[in-house]
């Protein structure tokens, strides 16, 4: 999963996990995959034998109008008692987040005749129902009811794109590892629409489309991107012809003109293929569908799966691709956990399916290379300019090393956030409680231990060594197959000094571990560069400023303003935070004029050298009813964070964003 942890925008969401402050070690569980114990299974769960025969799924996905997906299964069974599961534990979300309480009219059937089920009460998202003497079928019909509109929740149907996400029109029996489930999926689409999948079609009649048989977790590991106006473009042209599995961008649209995809854009798309090859090696997958919504309609996303992920951004991703490039990172950070995450997996993020806990410790591997891989194939490929790619870093060290929550939690404790917050990322007090810091303080770690590979080995070395190895395991292994490889922190110490003899565990477990107040910046030191302030914001924040709709007073008043003068965010301890103001306000008045964010910034940069005033600004604010005047006394002018070199010192974050020939 991708999240842009500074645009405070909402994304998307994800059972307590207790991790101890030394080395963390990943329960004893039972799999059929490579490096997994075999002594201790998961009770009442067949691994290795299939479940018998075959099931149907049939989704209509027609009814636009009502945003109603419509459910038909037949499940082969035997009678007795049966235990069925709505898929509750999400890969890639790493937490409970599938939603049964959209699942609505849900009938079961059996000889013709409808049979009474039950909810379990301490398991909502399981099912039981006695199968009648003689039934060898059962029947299933329900509904998905997806959100109306963004208050309720991602937006997946449209009038001119739908997503499909197989884990919510489904219910699987339990007893068995969901790879041992073997399901025929067909869905029917509105006439006329296009789509994308890493499934594969086996008919076609009219709008309805047949699916090669998976396993429920390929099916799962599988969703659907499907519009009015479709597109797939071929980022690996002659991949076939050369032996290698092909990738696809599939794009649908809320207006065809936002679909056009010029020479440049088109170039750095399938550059980002060839560099991930660079970095990874042999492609872990039969084929990789990068599912893309440019749609201010349908909700952003960003989800990995193994051979495809899906992807959603903003309309104008390429008619505005001049004016920055806030957020294309994110198909680099999806597209490298093809790799990190679905190849290569913490053993305690593996079950046997979708209705078992999971659990995080290794989350900074997970996604923390996933968001230091995705910052550089997005640089490397040309999707990021070199310069984004170092304002972004810069926007990343002042975030993280004003982050005050770090004196009393540690980074590690921070991979427990998605069995915490189950329903999105939303804090009042972000900086102070923190929340998922092991995407963005992970990638500043893995900075710095690229950092010293390279400095240790005289440059002949560095983090794509690890990522070659690591990542590159089993070479000899067929792309179809689809099994992970699952690992602990040992193995991840093992290989970073098999690259670069170190004390990694050392190194770790002090970055995991710490409740040092300040974000480890050492990286950004070793790779010739440090972190340093500008009175003027660089085109790189505008260009974010723009993207959130929001003013950034973060680094002199402590404010995020954001549309209609609401405070998007109050910094704890800051100068705001210190007046009494709270994220939820509405900034109405600076020193007596209406709010305006260039009025706000003139305020600032009077106040710094204004001794009459004290230093203070006058601000009018309203909380529900209650109007106030707030006086905030800052000195400092105007702050934005941006990189500087260190004179006579080797610029390593240079090499490390330029290509890979």
């Amino acid at each position: 999963m991708h999240t842009h942890l500074r645009t405070w925008a909402a994304a998307i969401s994800i059972a307590a996990c207790t991790l101890a402050s030394a080395q963390p070690q990943p329960s004893v569980r039972t799999s059929p995959y490579p490096g997994v114990n075999h002594n201790a299974p998961y009770p009442g769960v067949n691994h290795n034998t299939p479940y018998p025969g075959v099931m149907t799924l049939d989704v209509d996905a027609t009814d636009l109008d009502h945003k109603v997906f419509s459910v038909k299964q037949r499940l082969p069974v035997k009678p007795g008692p049966l235990t069925l599961y709505h898929p509750r534990w999400l890969p890639g979300t790493h937490s409970p987040t599938g939603n049964v309480s959209r699942l609505a009219g849900l009938r079961m059937t059996a000889l013709g005749k409808p049979l009474d089920w039950k909810r379990d009460p301490l398991d909502s998202h399981s099912f039981q129902v006695e199968v009648p003497a003689g039934a060898d079928t059962l029947q299933i019909e329900f509904q998905f009811l997806s959100p109306l509109d963004k208050g309720g929740g991602r937006v997946v149907v449209t009038p001119e794109i739908l997503g499909l996400q197989w884990h919510n029109v489904l219910l699987y029996p339990a007893g068995h590892a969901a790879s041992q489930i073997s399901v025929k999926p067909r869905l029917t689409l509105p006439a006329g629409w296009g789509f994308g999948s890493a499934l594969t079609a086996t008919e076609r009649q009219g709008a309805s489309v047949s699916f090669q048989p998976v396993s429920v977790e390929t099916l799962v590991d599988s969703p659907l991107f499907a519009g009015r106006h479709y597109q797939q473009l071929d980022l690996d042209p002659g991949a076939r012809e050369a032996g290698r599995p092909p990738v696809f961008l599939n794009v649908v649209v809320d207006e065809a003109k936002q679909g056009v995809v010029n020479a440049e854009q088109l170039a750095a798309h399938r550059a980002l293929v060839t560099q991930a090859d660079k970095v990874f090696g042999p492609r872990r997958f039969a084929r990789y569908d990068f599912l893309l919504a440019v749609s201010d309609q349908f909700s952003g996303i960003g989800l990995e799966h193994h051979q495809s992920s899906e992807n959603g951004v903003k309309a104008n991703y390429f008619t505005d691709w001049a004016k920055g490039s806030i957020g294309r990172d994110l198909l680099a950070h999806e597209y490298a956990h093809s790799w990190n995450g679905k190849f290569r997996r913490p053993a305690d993020l593996w079950t046997p399916h979708f209705n078992t806990p999971m659990q995080n410790s290794l989350l900074w591997v997970y996604e923390g290379q996933a968001q230091y891989w995705g910052a550089v194939l997005a640089a490397r490929s040309g999707l990021v300019s070199q310069a984004d790619a170092r304002e972004d870093l810069a926007v990343t060290a002042a975030w993280l090393d004003a982050r005050a929550g770090r004196v009393w939690r540690n980074l590690q404790d921070t991979t427990n956030e998605p069995q915490m917050s189950t329903q999105g990322w939303a804090r009042d007090w972000r900086d102070w409680q923190r929340g998922r810091d092991y995407y963005d303080e992970s990638r500043l770690i893995w900075l710095e231990a690229d950092m010293l590979i390279r400095e240790r080995s005289g440059g002949t070395r560095s983090l794509d060594d690890f990522a070659r190895a690591f990542f590159g395991v089993e070479p000899t292994r067929a792309p179809h197959d689809l099994r992970p490889v699952l690992y602990n922190f040992d193995d991840v110490v093992r290989e970073l000094k098999r690259v670069q003899p170190y004390d990694w565990a050392r190194f770790l477990r002090e970055r995991l571990d710490t409740h040092e107040p300040r974000a480890p910046l050492a990286g950004l030191t070793l790779a010739g560069w440090k972190l340093g302030w500008s009175d003027k914001p660089s085109d790189y924040i505008k260009a974010q400023e723009a993207y959130d709709e929001a003013a950034d007073f973060n680094y002199s008043l402590g404010l995020m303003v954001g549309k209609e003068g609401k405070l998007a965010r109050v910094v704890w301890g800051s100068p705001a935070f210190q007046a009494g103001l709270t994220s939820g306000a509405t900034l109405l008045a600076v020193n007596g004029r209406s709010y305006k964010a260039e009025r706000l910034k003139d305020a600032i940069t009077e106040a710094k050298g204004d001794d009459k005033s004290g230093g203070k600004i006058e601000l009018l604010v309203k909380t529900g009813d209650l109007y106030r005047s707030v006086a905030v006394e800052w000195r400092g002018g105007l702050r934005y964070p941006r990189l500087e070199r260190i004179d006579g010192t080797p610029d390593r974050l240079s090499t490390l964003f330029r290509p890979i020939n």
